[in-house]
């Protein structure tokens, strides 16, 4: 029997994966779900003095080989996306006075779920240019 989520709980338990992904990675998960009127920041986390931003795409189903190559989920982070994560991110310096010369990163994470079993997996594209 195949489990299905609604679309925000499904986004809500890949950020939770994502948070648990990034811990094990020895980041510091400062912030979750910031939003202003030009967006939502999924994930804010630092490691090493510098801030990351995450954002988090998750997608639903078995993790055959024909599953993961017809479905890429950082598809969805477009051209459109990437100019309000611009403004977001910006704003959310300015908000916490970062300053302008604060060293962040922006990157994305998939989220790979499969419900029936109960596992996950993260594909991690980092570094990704705004």
């Amino acid at each position: 029997m195949e489990i299905v989520l609604h679309k925000r709980a499904k986004g809500n338990k890949g950020e939770d994966i994502a948070c648990k992904f990034l811990e094990r990675h020895n980041f510091n998960v400062i912030d979750r779900n910031y939003q202003k009127k030009c967006g939502e920041l999924d994930i804010i986390a630092k490691k090493d003095k510098v801030v990351h931003f995450f954002e988090v795409k998750s997608v639903t189903g078995d993790f055959s080989e024909k599953f993961l190559d017809a479905h890429r989920p950082e598809d969805n982070v477009d051209q459109w996306k990437i100019r309000h994560l611009r403004r977001i991110i910006e704003t959310y310096i300015a908000d916490k006075k970062l300053g302008p010369e604060a060293e962040f990163h922006f990157h994305v994470l998939c989220v790979y779920m499969n419900l029936d079993n109960r596992r996950a997996v993260v594909k991690w594209l980092k570094d990704i240019i705004l």
